[in-house]
């Protein structure tokens, strides 16, 4: 079978970008938790929303986009809420991740069409496809609020990505392998998601805070084509809001 090679997909500008701040704001959030004073505010809801870059090595994906989170606090240590992003970028499949069968099969067409000089024995099968992928999430979050500014927090990441995908073959052996594998020329599934998240957040003011987070979560998109499943880390910076009431007033007094 003729050597595919994954052609290095170049994140954009804002996924480095994205990276540079995220550690930044570690760095800052680790600065800020040597000012040790209890949090005596804390409102009772929480909203989120910033940039996001979801990199999945095994496929070599970096997608950027925008996040949104929503939630509510019961206590001091815990919060409840959902969680919702959507990004895009750029995959290019390799035969090796497909199934034994049909990576054999591929090899016989491959063979074949070099016999016949169709292709030169140099060939190289690329399969670019644009990805769209939007994920949800929902559930609880643990606080460590021992910092006047800074909040640290983890929590058990399960939902569903809904991903899309668009093959763009590059040459007509391609295009006839891409419509063999995707008919009709996109192609959409739900799969399901577990792992986890951290993070932290600084805050600026009582209402708004800086927070930075990643999550590492375990999927198997396509299972009628992908052999087999991946890791994908998700890393976030942004915005925190902070409204209603503060929960943490009656227990200060």
């Amino acid at each position: 079978m003729a050597q595919s090679v994954l052609t290095p997909v170049r994140p954009p500008q804002i996924a480095r970008a994205l990276k540079c701040a995220f550690l930044f704001s570690l760095i800052f959030l680790i600065a800020g938790g040597s000012l040790a004073a209890q949090q005596t505010e804390l409102r009772k809801y929480d909203a989120y929303a910033g940039f996001v870059d979801l990199n999945s090595p095994a496929l070599g994906l970096n997608q950027t986009g925008f996040h949104a989170q929503s939630g509510m606090n019961l206590k001091s240590w815990l919060a409840v809420g959902g969680d919702y992003s959507v990004s895009a970028g750029q995959a290019v499949l390799k035969p090796d991740l497909l199934p034994t069968a049909t990576q054999q099969q591929l090899g016989e067409v491959i063979l074949a069409l070099i016999q016949q000089g169709v292709i030169p024995p140099t060939y190289q099968l690329l399969l670019p496809a644009n990805v769209f992928t939007q994920s949800f999430a929902a559930g609880p979050q643990f606080s460590y609020r021992h910092f006047r500014r800074v909040t640290l927090f983890a929590r058990p990441s399960l939902g569903a990505f809904r991903l899309g995908a668009t093959p763009r073959p590059r040459d007509p052996v391609a295009a006839q392998i891409s419509q063999a594998l995707v008919p009709s020329g996109h192609k959409v599934d739900w799969t399901g998601f577990y792992g986890a998240g951290w993070g932290g957040e600084y805050r600026v003011t009582p209402l708004v805070g800086i927070r930075p987070q990643m999550d590492l979560v375990y999927n198997h998109p396509f299972n009628d084509i992908l052999a087999n499943g991946f890791w994908t880390v998700r890393s976030s910076i942004g915005l925190n809001f902070h409204f209603g009431h503060n929960i943490l007033a009656a227990k200060a007094k």
